[in-house]
């Protein structure tokens, strides 16, 4: 078929199919190449030729020929033959960077995950001098720092304090987690909650219930769980009373007798 576009395709590169199928044998060694598919206007003198791929393994993939001529030619000069997929062929997905591939617990014992230099999420703690490039003036000033108890060379930056509160709040351990759903009351009025200084103390806290799913993890104050502090449960709910134990004074104990 000829897809025509607003232009239609130069004539005598859209009747060029045994020249673009000639160029797909050469490149393949004389295999794999189906029925011609259609032509397609690409420029006012460059137009692609497809063909159908029969290789084992590529279903949904065609070969692609563009083929051009000068104005005054009568033939067409092949650019360049390539195969690739089709709407409907499996390919490999694509490529991203390992840093956006980690999932937290991806990180084993040894394992190294360097933070950038300019990581938002972190600004510094103290001033490294005129020249920060400058590596012996970076280390004196770090060396000074550490004699002066200073503490950390970065510390976390408002944007890096708002990521972790979103990601949290959002997270299993807020209020819209299935748990907390389903708690009979809130973190905020339990006794196992430790409260975070700083800003986010308002918001979050730290779960130290040891039976609990939560424990040692960041909670929302609005989260919530059934091992709440102050749960009780209804007559209903307790477990049936075991009876005493009977003594029974009418059959003589075998035991005694020996």
């Amino acid at each position: 078929m000829i897809d025509l576009d607003e232009t239609s395709p130069d004539a005598i590169l859209a009747a060029a199919v045994e020249d673009a199928r000639a160029a797909v044998l050469e490149l393949t060694g004389g295999g794999d190449v189906g029925e011609h598919l259609g032509v397609h206007h690409e420029d006012e003198l460059v137009v692609t030729h497809t063909f159908a791929c029969t290789r084992p393994g590529y279903v949904g993939w065609h070969w692609s020929v563009t083929v051009t001529r000068d104005a005054d030619a009568t033939r067409a000069t092949v650019n360049e033959a390539v195969l690739l997929p089709g709407s409907d062929a499996i390919v490999a997905p694509s490529w991203v960077p390992y840093k956006e591939r980690l999932q937290p617990g991806d990180l084993s014992p040894g394992d190294l995950l360097p933070v950038e230099d300019e990581d938002p999420r972190l600004v510094p703690t103290y001033l490294v001098g005129d020249d920060p490039l400058d590596p012996d003036a970076r280390a004196q000033v770090r060396q000074v720092a550490g004699d002066l108890g200073l503490g950390r060379v970065r510390t976390l930056s408002i944007e890096g304090r708002d990521m972790a509160a979103e990601r949290w709040y959002a997270g299993d351990g807020g209020p819209e987690a299935p748990l907390a759903k389903s708690a009979p009351d809130s973190c905020w009025s339990c006794g196992f909650l430790v409260r975070l200084a700083g800003p986010l103390s308002d918001t979050f806290g730290v779960c130290a219930n040891g039976n609990a799913n939560d424990d040692g993890k960041v909670v929302t104050l609005d989260h919530g769980c059934g091992a709440h502090s102050e749960v009780k449960l209804a007559r209903k709910q307790q477990p049936i009373p075991v009876p005493d134990h009977v003594f029974d004074t009418l059959t003589d104990d075998e035991l005694e007798s020996l």
